[in-house]
């Protein structure tokens, strides 16, 4: 017998597609490109924000900058006349007070970015990392306090308004112009060009050449037996004519004064001249007073002395130090 073809089961069911996982894929596909939306829309909100603070900071100060020149119709900084010490510093201060205010806030910006950048990967994150960043801020506590005291040195130096930029320090290690103040690190170019970097918080004391006024000290020998009422006399007129002069007469803020005898040896009597000048300007005005008075005591007859020594004093020492150019004195 032909055994019998077994009975036929139920049909296949025909496949059909997991939607559910399909959808669950599509929204974690959706999350993670939501996630780098987010992480990329800070970055530009961040770099945006940094841009125009620094925008409105840099208008804000060429208008107050522009604005003290203006009212005093004057091209740069070091030509202002009427009260020049408040006019001066508020310039200076202005323009130290934006570059501080442009490095804390791209500081801010860059921190407060960073912790919204880590918070949009994952929310948890910093909760989950609290203790461990107590403890690295507690290590590095002791390793960070010379940062902070670079800071705060800085804020303090701008607040009291100890240099600024544009201005002649010497701050011990170096000695020449500001060109940027920092939150962190001051920016000093001495008379050779060398820029020196040095940290707020290792500047102890700071000796502003460009604060207020200045004074040219001329130390001149004369002959043991020259008439010293002729030799004051003389350099004395000589002082006051270039004082008076169109060329010089804004650079000289008092009269001329002699100080009278500085020293007396064998070979030559000191007589000291002193004349106060504008900031900025007593390298020159010292230089073109002595070129006067060797002319005028040519003229007089007076020969001097040839000195077995040269002895520098500070007003010697402080031609070492670099005087601004034309464009670091707008």
């Amino acid at each position: 017998m032909t055994p019998l073809a077994p009975a036929p089961g139920p049909p296949t069911p025909a496949p059909t597609f997991d939607w559910t996982a399909f959808w669950a894929s599509f929204a974690e596909f959706f999350l993670r490109f939501e996630v780098l939306f987010n992480v990329l829309g800070i970055i530009a909100m961040a770099v945006l924000l940094r841009i125009l603070l620094h925008f409105v900071i840099r208008r804000v100060v060429n208008r107050v900058v522009s604005g003290v020149k203006k009212r005093q119709n004057v091209e740069d900084t070091q030509s202002i006349v009427a009260s020049p010490l408040a006019a001066v510093r508020v310039v200076q201060r202005t323009r130290t007070l934006g570059s501080v205010l442009n490095n804390v806030v791209s500081v801010v910006i860059v921190i407060v970015a960073l912790l919204l950048v880590v918070t949009a990967i994952d929310a948890n994150i910093i909760g989950s990392f609290a203790l461990i960043t107590a403890a690295l801020g507690a290590g590095l506590g002791f390793g960070a306090q010379n940062i902070v005291k670079d800071v705060l040195n800085g804020l303090f130096m701008v607040a009291e308004d100890q240099l600024g930029v544009g201005d002649v320090v010497d701050v011990g290690e170096a000695t020449g112009v500001v060109e940027a103040v920092g939150i962190r690190v001051t920016q000093i170019r001495d008379v050779d060009g060398t820029l020196w970097f040095v940290r707020n918080g290792e500047i102890l004391r700071v000796g502003n050449k460009s604060q207020g006024w200045a004074r040219v000290i001329i130390d001149l020998p004369a002959p043991y037996h020259s008439d010293v009422a002729a030799v004051q006399e003389t350099m004395l007129a000589t002082a006051k004519a270039m004082a008076n002069s169109p060329q010089w007469r804004r650079k000289v803020l008092e009269k001329p004064e002699i100080w009278g005898l500085e020293s007396i040896s064998a070979e030559a009597l000191v007589i000291r001249l002193v004349m106060k000048t504008r900031t900025a300007d007593q390298w020159d005005v010292a230089r073109e007073l002595r070129l006067q008075l060797k002319q005028a005591l040519d003229d007089s007859g007076v020969n001097l002395p040839a000195l077995n020594r040269v002895v520098l004093d500070n007003g010697a020492r402080s031609g070492r130090v670099q005087e601004p150019t034309t464009a670091e004195k707008r």
